[in-house]
């Protein structure tokens, strides 16, 4: 049947479909995540799903976390953009999801998490994604571990099927995401419980506050140690995993990105080719006829720089100088009453290297229209940062500096 999908930044869409097991003698399991340098590319990536074959080995790395029945997934970072993990689910299977609609069906099976089964699990066999762009994913398929409130047909995730099948001791899961990119190691899933040895002090935890996505209340906003007001009485957020960046309201992300001096990757583009073209530009402009005498070139140039700000980025990036980010304030989010700040270094993505380096605004817009937006999404931005912890039992969700 025809079947339409959700983005993988509306949900934490994390887990590969198909898996290398492993398991460590502590009963946990984890799947680890590869880590490779941040592309312009990526960022495409990082907003859609793509079909792209990849045989996926793992590198997990096995700590003592007692006795407790806990199961972790360990993670691979692609890019800095998407970070997956491999699970195991039936036979022989392809799932793809992109943006916009899918067509497929329905299957049923047992589906392989660590050393966990998780048995009779609906899922969907993809037979046509609609959109081609995303060639450069490196996972096969998309684990929702969202609330079933907004599964398609109402199938019971997978999370849910481990909690009622007693596989996992506590109704926790949590994402260490590790932004280094000389590690192997790019970040774990735990399913059933914490790793301390992934965080420093303690959580702040909030309550979900909409079943759907992990939605949680987010306060005051800040640019270096000034309030912005822009959510001082309350914005709607939720913590993805399946987001790249930090995503939030057009006209809010817009000064944000102002005020740390970003400006849209297209704009940036036209302005180079304005600086290295400039002098011939003006010579077919005077061969046509097509300036005032009055006007200097100084004054044409700064028009034609001002008519490259005007170009939109259409996927929304913006940029700033990579020389200028120990100049970038600070900013930061009020989560429960707690501040979680970002420096410039953890909220700019450099891309590339040396003189051909472009660095890339951790901020984008996206507008996500009620009744379930507008929303502000944490994404990995955020969740690099600080260690996230889901707790499904109690409904709320915590952040602590990452370890």
């Amino acid at each position: 049947m025809g079947l339409k999908f959700l983005l993988a930044f509306v949900c934490l869409w994390v887990l590969s479909s198909f898996l290398s097991l492993h398991a460590s003698s502590d009963g946990l399991v984890r799947i680890s995540l590869k880590k490779k340098k941040f592309d312009l590319d990526s960022l495409t990536v990082a907003r859609n799903a793509a079909k792209h074959d990849i045989r996926l080995r793992n590198n997990g790395i096995y700590r003592d976390l007692g006795d407790s029945e806990v199961d972790i997934v360990s993670l691979k970072n692609y890019l800095g953009a998407q970070y997956f993990g491999e699970i195991g689910i039936g036979k022989s299977c392809e799932i793809t999801y992109g943006s916009g609609a899918i067509s497929g069906f329905f299957s049923e099976d047992n589906v392989l998490v660590g050393d966990l089964v998780v048995k009779d699990q609906v899922f969907i066999e993809a037979t046509r994604e609609g959109s081609p762009s995303f060639v450069l994913a490196k996972f096969d398929g998309i684990l929702g571990l969202g609330f079933q409130e907004i599964s398609v047909e109402n199938v019971a995730p997978v999370w849910y099927n481990m909690v009622d099948q007693g596989l996992v001791s506590e109704k926790v899961f949590s994402f260490w995401l590790n932004r280094n990119p000389e590690d192997t190691i790019g970040g774990e899933i735990v399913f059933g419980g914490v790793d301390p040895n992934h965080y420093k002090g303690k959580h702040t935890y909030v309550p979900v506050t909409s079943k759907g996505y992990w939605q949680f209340e987010m306060g005051d906003f800040f640019v270096g140690n000034q309030s912005t007001g822009l959510c001082a009485s309350g914005c709607a957020a939720i913590a993805d995993s399946g987001t790249s960046l930090l995503t939030g309201p057009t006209a809010v992300v817009a000064q944000i990105n102002h005020a740390i001096g970003a400006e849209g990757v297209v704009s940036m583009e036209c302005k180079e080719v304005v600086a290295q073209y400039g002098d011939l530009i003006l010579e077919m402009l005077i061969a046509q006829n097509q300036l005032r005498a009055n006007e200097t070139q100084e004054q044409i140039l700064n028009y034609i720089n001002q008519l490259c700000d005007r170009l939109p980025s259409p996927m929304g990036e913006s940029t700033v100088d990579c020389d200028q980010i120990s100049n970038l304030p600070n900013v930061a989010f009020t989560i429960g009453g707690r501040t979680f700040s970002l420096s410039p270094e953890q909220y700019i993505l450099k891309v590339g290297e040396g003189d051909a380096a472009v660095c890339l605004s951790g901020f984008t817009a996206f507008d996500i229209p009620p009744p379930r937006g507008p929303l502000w999404i944490l994404g990995d931005v955020f969740m690099s940062a600080y260690h996230t912890v889901f707790d499904y039992d109690n409904l709320k969700i915590g952040f602590a500096e990452a370890a």
